[in-house]
């Protein structure tokens, strides 16, 4: 099996968002997540002048772009290629091109991970993000994708909750 790379979707203007979103699901039902690693649409903080007052927004790097991190096979090109909203791959004609790594350096994309002790059952808290001081034994670790599950008691039931690894530390 091939490693994953970078490749570049062309969609719909304004459909970024809806395309990554309707991705995110197709790999959740297809059990693709060993296949399809990542979809990110590159943001960037730009400070606008309205009224006066100065407010930092985020923009589209590439509007009309997604950035897809996954392993190029029948199924994966099939999965994106024919999901709503996509044009197609970049690329001279059919044949997607992935991105090179000195096409990545400037998009603040690392390709290096993080290499990590936990497993599961350990035993971690929460020290950033939304889940911050929260306590959990780890369910699941995702290597490629840089995570771990945790479950987390919500409404009086056991919710799994995925957080990066940048987000938590062993007890």
């Amino acid at each position: 099996m091939s490693e994953a790379k970078w490749y570049v979707v062309h969609t719909y203007s304004g459909y970024e968002n809806k395309v990554k979103a309707n991705i995110d699901k197709t790999i959740e039902n297809r059990h693709l997540e060993d296949q399809i690693l990542e979809v990110r649409v590159p943001m960037q903080e730009v400070i606008e002048l309205k009224n006066g007052a100065e407010k930092a927004v985020q923009k589209k790097m590439f509007p009309g772009y997604v950035m897809i991190h996954m392993i190029m096979n029948d199924d994966t090109w099939y999965v994106v290629r024919n999901t709503r909203g996509v044009t197609g791959f970049v690329g001279p004609g059919s044949k997607p091109v992935p991105l090179t790594e000195e096409e990545m350096l400037p998009l603040g994309i690392q390709s290096e991970s993080i290499v990590v002790d936990f497993e599961e059952g350990d035993t971690i808290t929460v020290v950033a993000g939304a889940w911050e001081g929260t306590v959990g034994a780890v369910q699941t670790v995702n290597p490629a994708k840089q995570s771990l599950t945790i479950n987390v008691e919500l409404f009086g039931r056991e919710t799994p909750v995925e957080l990066s690894f940048t987000e938590v530390k062993k007890m």
